[in-house]
């Protein structure tokens, strides 16, 4: 053996002898990855509902009932990820000594389990940090966020599944065992108390009655025009020069009978309907808002569009990647899906998007176009 590797071997050893805490145990590790696995899981799932519904294929049909069904899975995704994180850190503590044993990798098999743990605790590390810094609206890469979530997300799943296959036999020895060690006890105690104080402290954001404990939320519910938040606002948006504008007119076109114009005037003199629906948005936050406006429903039915058409409404913003949003027919069919022109019984604030906006249940509040202009059937 040459003098560097035995050199890095004593160091090794020196290291891993240093780690005498009981709470370094198998046992430990196996209820902090359970715990960790079910967090996962829950996160991975409801994540990928997200990118569904805001990215659906072709094929695919989205319901619009329940209508807080995207409120609750979003909400659960970051709240969720935010009480990860003092697990995710518990865990790693747990296991930190494996990283000195030594061989550090004492066969192709071994190199491979290896390789698997280390795409899992890195790419966990990846989603958590851009998670919570996305929702921050932090963004300090030069890559788009949703994708690399969306995948890194795949691999970190795929390199869990590989890391309890490999483990099960720690997992099925240990899970549901009592843990005698008081320290042991106090230890998982303190991790579990941590991960519900964070998301006590988020869960306000979008659970109404816990707002005032919402000390971590990135948004308070309240705080906003018209008592709403907004992401974005008409000035960053680029209409604010449009939107008092009396020559507006919204357009129904595309694949319909009769193309329709109509003013603002007109539009406020149709049927209004209002309906009690949330404003539910991907970084976790919420609330639940009285609308009023004109069905959608209504205007596609007035221009003769087909039952089955798939809509694009279209803002006036000139860019951004959500200026317009597709509108299937479970959705554009639900008496709850309006062309909003007051929030909470006032006319919409230019921020909320005066003069009209999309609303509709069980969808992301990124598709629930403001400042709309256009409705084009196809």
């Amino acid at each position: 053996m040459s003098s560097r590797l035995r050199r890095a071997e004593d160091v090794a050893k020196s290291l891993a002898g240093r780690f005498t805490s009981t709470l370094h145990s198998e046992q430990v590790a196996a209820k902090l990855g359970m715990w960790l696995g079910v967090s996962f899981t829950v996160a991975f799932a409801t994540g990928l509902f997200s990118h569904f519904v805001q990215h659906p294929p072709a094929w695919l049909l989205w319901p619009s009932r329940p209508v807080n069904l995207y409120r609750v899975t979003q909400g659960l995704h970051v709240i969720g990820g935010i009480a990860t994180v003092p697990l995710l850190l518990a865990k790693l503590w747990t296991v930190y000594p494996k990283l000195w044993q030594w061989p550090p990798l004492r066969s192709a098999g071994h190199a491979a389990e290896r390789l698997s743990v280390l795409l899992l605790v890195a790419g966990a590390l990846f989603q958590l940090v851009t998670g919570l810094m996305n929702i921050a609206y932090t963004y300090l890469w030069p890559f788009g966020f949703v994708q690399a979530h969306y995948w890194t997300a795949f691999i970190v799943y795929g390199a869990l599944v590989i890391h309890v296959a490999n483990e099960w036999a720690k997992v099925r020895r240990h899970a549901w065992t009592r843990v005698e060690q008081p320290d042991r006890r106090r230890f998982l105690a303190t991790v579990a108390a941590a991960c519900g104080v964070a998301a006590l402290v988020t869960a306000g954001e979008t659970v109404t009655p816990l707002k005032r404990l919402a000390v971590l939320a990135p948004r308070d519910p309240d705080v906003g025009p018209q008592g709403v938040p907004v992401n974005r606002s008409a000035a960053a948006a680029g209409v604010t020069q449009v939107l008092g504008d009396p020559a507006y007119r919204l357009v129904v076109t595309g694949a319909v009978r009769t193309e329709l114009s109509i003013s603002y005037a007109e539009l406020a003199r149709m049927p209004q309907h209002t309906v009690r629906l949330p404003i539910a948005c991907v970084e976790g936050w919420s609330v639940e808002c009285e609308w009023t406006g004109v069905r959608l429903r209504d205007l596609i039915a007035a221009a003769g569009g087909a039952p089955d058409a798939f809509l694009t409404v279209e803002s006036l913003e000139r860019n951004g990647y959500y200026r317009s949003s597709e509108v299937r027919p479970p959705h554009w069919q639900d008496p709850l899906t309006l062309l909003a022109l007051k929030l909470n019984g006032e006319t919409l604030d230019p921020d909320h998007g005066y003069p009209v906006r999309l609303i509709a249940p069980n969808r992301p509040g990124v598709m629930q176009t403001k400042w709309v202009g256009t409705v084009r059937v196809a």
